[in-house]
């Protein structure tokens, strides 16, 4: 990737004479011209393309001249080269030491992929510590009770009807008609969702 301003062409030869200096074949190279930060891989045409055919298993290995023409996030890098290592697609950074076909390189693919479970767990973590002091404040989760809705449901339910049937009736699923039941213990435990 290569800002508007920018042309990718020196880069492109390095990558060329890296390719024939390592016997690849090249399937195709991809090349996006953006504008300042991406925030949206809409601006980012080839990146999307390069992503899918990865995902066909096109090609064997992704040859990049640097990390920030690759990505422009530490996250989008991560989540790409995980990718990558779950398709088995090898990733070279011509100017910097990542070459994933080397035992260094491999190395530095099970470190992102510990750094990004690390991530995930701090992310999971900090999302469950919001959730609990919310719910200490009186903050409630989910779809606003009904109480109209809530007495129709009890007395379809009490009139025999299905929980499907009761569903389709107020317009909520199932499961939401099975919680509300719930609440006032008008459903057996134990009971089929019919």
């Amino acid at each position: 990737m290569s800002t508007s301003d920018q042309n990718p062409e020196a880069q492109l030869a390095s990558l060329r004479e890296y390719a024939a200096q390592r016997n690849f074949t090249v399937h195709r190279e991809y090349v996006d011209h953006v504008t300042g930060a991406m925030e949206k891989r809409k601006r980012a045409p080839a990146y999307d393309e390069l992503m899918a055919d990865a995902r066909r298993l096109r090609f064997g290995c992704v040859l990049v001249w640097k990390f920030d023409r690759f990505a422009r996030s530490l996250t989008g890098l991560l989540q790409a080269l995980q990718e990558f290592n779950a398709l088995g697609v090898d990733f070279i950074s011509v100017t910097q030491p990542i070459d994933t076909t080397m035992p260094m390189g491999r190395l530095f693919f099970a470190m992102v992929g510990a750094f990004a479970e690390f991530e995930r767990e701090l992310i999971t973590e900090r999302s469950r510590a919001g959730i609990e002091n919310a719910r200490r404040k009186g903050v409630q989760f989910g779809r606003p009770r009904d109480a109209a809705v809530e007495v129709q449901v009890i007395d379809l339910r009490r009139e025999g009807k299905s929980l499907r049937e009761i569903a389709r009736t107020v317009d909520r699923s199932v499961s939401g008609v099975v919680k509300i039941l719930g609440r006032v213990h008008v459903l057996p435990s134990g009971e089929a969702q019919d």
